[in-house]
């Protein structure tokens, strides 16, 4: 049965940001990419930024709600951005966006272009205005300034040839002269039923995009217009291209459409597809960006942002013109020079890349379409399955057939579990009736745990190591098989050894040291000798995860594939992880022996394909050249801003006084992949004693730092040119008000009569006396003694359960009774005033006894008094933002992000569901 399969595409998947995210307007008129890696959305009231996790919010402050609306961004060296609005030229600075020369662009810009020489093209309703070094000149294209001519709508430039589209038509002008040439469209003999929107060029033609027909092309040659390929619809939101063949088209009715001039014919579309729900979420697009990684950014009407979700290519799901393994559970694999075998649950499938087909052989061919394993030897591939039996397959003739008929179990009706040979070439093979070994074809043995010291059930693994022993593992248990005595053992192992488990791989790394891939547990290791073994240490990324496979690559590491990801490891205690970010399809490995081939090509079996890691994948892994950026920081809860940042020899530097000791650190390797499998690698010198590993998450949090300096580094997993640092500079503070009160207080007591300062000392006493803990009282120690025990007893030791559990109760009733956490300003320091203990104290009570963040355990009580709010009707009296407030939260962002964090939607969807209950 021999067929072909179609090509299968690059696929792309999509993933939005709105409202849930924090975006606050959801309509997106305009995007951008800067040269740090930063993504800036124009919207109708704002300039969002985006690093693939966090939003930071530049409000358009205008008179009118027309004039916010944002048309172009632009970036200038040292990552200068300007804006244009309907409300005239912008610049951001570092938290707000500031209007440039109202007094001479009074009217909306709608398009910006940029030189070499950073000189701004500025297209505006009332003319072009050339803006250089702080310096602006106004060009007409007529005298009138209020003519249709001087209303641009769209600019290209290209050397010294502007090239702009205004509601008059199209026009070029000569930046020496700056004298307007315009081109009448023979299309029409009236320029404003075309209501012109954006322009681009490729080669010699010009392709203008339009409000009301569609696609028009112009050739600079013979100035001829042309309506250009049809894409479904006439309202061209977006037009841009990639400068050689492709143009992206955004429309707003009919999805996203890539074009290539050289065919000119559609080459891919996006659209809303509600079936497969892989598509874009609208097919209403407002703006389009084909980025320079190749990420897709699509602006929607009324639903936000949605963006192709980043891969780097590390990993490639293996597809021919003919054949595709994309979403085949792939269980074995035999790689030949230009051939390939391919078991899955459905069936074997070979690819023969010289003649190019493939074949699948399933039902009725094979008894059971599951294979279970393959293993190639003089020119023959050994096929297991379950179920079914063993099978024979021919690399010449590609002909299936039966490995041994004669013996139906468990050839015929049996499982086959593992196929493998040892030095002298004898095929070995694991069943459920025990162990076979043939020579040349014919049976020479039969291991059962009746005629042989071989444990009972499944063969799962059979693996020979260098010392030529061979591991024979059971579904209970393992034994070896000696090679002298041509005998089964089972009494040799030491005490503590992994003999008794069910173990389900088996590994040798060139250091001689044996992997053992227990069902369930911790990976074993033991050198072959069984004089030296242990588990895998703990606390690394594979606890939890079961080990499926691995491989050891020509630098020494192991690659060790499990239910749960891909990782990378030295031997020691590195552990990089692989992720659909580096082209992984999916997370879950199946226990397929991975391949090296020819090449120096491994190759995976994954559960959604067969994937590739090429020989040179150490260039590609780091192809991303954006440094990874601080793009926020949060002191005791609160966002600093940016002047607080100052940069000193490249490196930002944040001062803090004594009190500003929790600091939260926002970053960003701008991978744009899903934010759960971002992966960093940080550290806080001073507090970090190594490198630590983060993945899913993209920031940090350090509680109560003591007065000193420190250095944060953070960078992408695997790639230190991306590092990035902050210095943080705690101060000790000094109270000069507190100490003069002090001062005057002991003046005025030295200057008291005899008995009343007697009489205060006694007091004193007393009062030192019951602030010293109990058991400190009865051993006699003083006060000073009780401070430093108490100091130690937080550095050394923990507190009592039954400390913990009366403190968690004290804070419990205040939290109920007094509801502190309404106070948006409410420090760790503060909380800890009102329960009357040492901020230290309750620092230890949250780290160590609740396991919880201290922002998280406050935050909890604000969402649960924004449940109670609205369960009393309160939302029908205030604004979302005014509850918020009421509850105790000062960020909408932060509230929307934590709210939905707990409870799965957003705050507004909470409500309507609480409506919908109560109707």
């Amino acid at each position: 049965m021999m067929f072909c399969i179609p090509v299968y595409s690059q696929s792309y998947i999509f993933r939005g940001v709105s409202g849930t995210e924090g975006l606050s307007d959801l309509v997106i008129s305009t995007l951008y990419k800067d040269s740090c890696g930063y993504v800036w959305m124009g919207t109708a009231t704002s300039v969002e930024r985006f690093d693939g996790v966090h939003l930071k919010h530049y409000p358009i402050y205008a008179s009118s709600e027309r004039w916010k609306w944002v048309n172009a961004i632009i970036e200038t060296s040292g990552n200068q951005l300007w804006v244009g609005t309907d409300g005239g030229f912008w610049q951001i600075g570092q938290d707000r966006v500031d209007r440039i020369a109202p007094d001479v662009i009074r009217n909306g810009v709608r398009s910006i272009v940029k030189d070499d020489k950073d000189t701004l093209y500025i297209g505006s309703e009332t003319g072009l205005h050339i803006y250089k070094d702080g310096k602006i000149e106004t060009v007409l294209l007529e005298n009138n300034s209020f003519s249709s001519a001087n209303f641009i709508v769209g600019l290209h430039l290209e050397g010294e040839r502007l090239w702009l589209i205004t509601r008059n038509g199209l026009y070029s002008m000569n930046l020496k002269d700056r004298k307007p040439v315009h081109y009448a469209n023979n299309l029409t003999e009236k320029e404003a039923l075309f209501s012109y929107r954006n322009i681009t060029r490729i080669d010699s033609t010009l392709y203008l995009g339009t409000m009301e027909h569609g696609i028009l092309s112009f050739d600079i040659r013979t100035h001829e217009f042309r309506h250009y390929v049809d894409v479904g619809c006439n309202i061209i939101r977006s037009l841009s291209c990639d400068g050689k063949d492709v143009l992206y088209v955004g429309t707003d009715g009919n999805g996203v459409h890539f074009i290539s001039t050289k065919q000119n014919k559609i080459i891919r579309s996006f659209d809303y597809n509600p079936e497969n729900g892989k598509g874009l979420r609208s097919n209403s697009v407002y703006s389009l960006l084909v980025d320079r990684d190749g990420l897709i950014w699509v602006g929607l009407c009324q639903l936000g942002l949605d963006y192709t979700v980043y891969q780097s290519g590390l990993f490639s799901i293996y597809s021919t013109p003919y054949f595709t393994s994309k979403d085949i559970p792939v269980r074995t694999i035999f790689i030949g020079k230009e051939e390939k075998l391919i078991g899955s649950r459905n069936g074997l499938f070979y690819i023969d890349e010289r003649n190019g087909h493939a074949i699948k052989y399933s039902s009725p061919q094979l008894r059971s379409s599951i294979i279970s394993c393959s293993y190639a030897l003089q020119g023959k591939v050994y096929i297991g399955t379950y179920g079914g039996g063993m099978y024979v397959f021919d690399r010449e003739t590609k002909k299936i057939d039966d490995f041994e008929p004669g013996r139906p179990m468990p050839f015929v009706n049996g499982h086959i579990f593992c196929i493998t040979a040892d030095k002298d070439h004898n095929l070995w093979i694991g069943t459920s009736n025990g162990v076979y070994r043939y020579k040349d074809g014919k049976l020479s043995k039969h291991f059962s745990s009746d005629n042989s010291h071989l444990p009972e059930g499944n063969i799962y693994v059979i693996y020979f190591d260098s010392t030529l022993k061979g591991w024979i593992c059971t579904e209970n248990g393992i034994c070896i098989w000696d090679p002298l005595s041509d005998s089964m053992k089972t009494g040799v192992f030491p005490e503590g050894f992994v003999d008794k488990e069910k173990i389900c791989g088996m590994y040798e790394d060139s250091d001689h040291q044996l992997y053992f891939l227990p069902y369930k547990g911790d990976i074993f290791i033991s050198d072959v000798s069984m004089s030296r073994f242990r588990k895998m240490q703990a606390n690394t990324p594979l606890e939890g995860k079961d080990a499926m496979f691995m491989i050891e690559d020509k630098e020494g590491w192991l690659w060790i594939a499990t239910n749960n990801g891909l990782y990378r490891y030295d031997k020691k205690d590195t552990f990089i992880p692989y992720s659909f970010a580096d082209g992984i399809p999916g997370p879950v490995f199946l226990a397929c022996n991975p391949v090296i081939d020819e090449s120096g090509v491994i190759w995976f079996g994954n559960a959604r394909g067969l994937i590739g890691l090429s020989v040179d994948w150490k260039n590609e892994e780091n192809k991303l050249d954006y440094k990874t950026v601080i793009s926020a920081v949060h002191v005791n809860g609160q966002e600093v801003p940016g002047a607080g940042l100052t940069v000193k020899d490249g490196v930002r530097e944040l001062s803090l006084d004594a009190s500003q000791n929790n600091v939260t650190i926002y970053f960003s390797g701008f991978t744009f992949t899903d934010p759960a499998y971002m992966a960093y690698e940080y550290q806080m010198e001073g507090v970090d004693k190594d490198w630590r590993v983060l993945t899913g998450k993209s920031e940090v949090t350090y509680y109560d730092l003591s007065s000193g300096n420190y250095l944060f580094k953070v960078r992408r997993m695997g790639n230190p040119k991306s590092e990035t640092c902050l210095r943080i500079h705690m101060q000790i503070s000094v109270n000069w008000y507190g100490y003069g009160i002090t001062l005057a207080v002991i003046i005025l007591a030295a200057l008291s009569a005899y008995y009343l300062w007697k009489r205060k000392l006694q007091n004193k006493e007393t009062a030192r006396f019951l602030r010293v803990p109990e058991e400190l009282r009865l051993s006699g120690k003083g006060m000073e003694d009780a401070d430093l025990s108490m100091e130690e007893k937080y550095k050394t030791s923990n507190f009592s359960e039954e400390e913990c559990k009366r403190l968690t109760e004290k804070l419990k009733k205040v939290m109920r009774e007094e509801k502190p956490y309404t106070n948006p300003e409410l420090k760790i320091a503060d909380l800890a005033s009102i329960i009357r203990v040492p901020s230290y104290t309750l620092s230890y009570l949250f780290n160590q006894y609740l396991k919880r963040n201290y922002y998280d355990y406050i935050n909890d009580y604000r969402i649960a008094e924004f449940k109670s709010l609205v369960s009393k009707g309160e939302h029908t009296r205030y604004t979302l933002n005014a509850l918020m407030e009421l509850c105790g939260f000062s960020s909408r962002t932060s509230f929307f992000r934590y709210f939905k964090k707990v409870n799965g939607i957003t705050p507004s969807e909470y409500i309507k569901s609480l409506e919908d209950t109560q109707k």
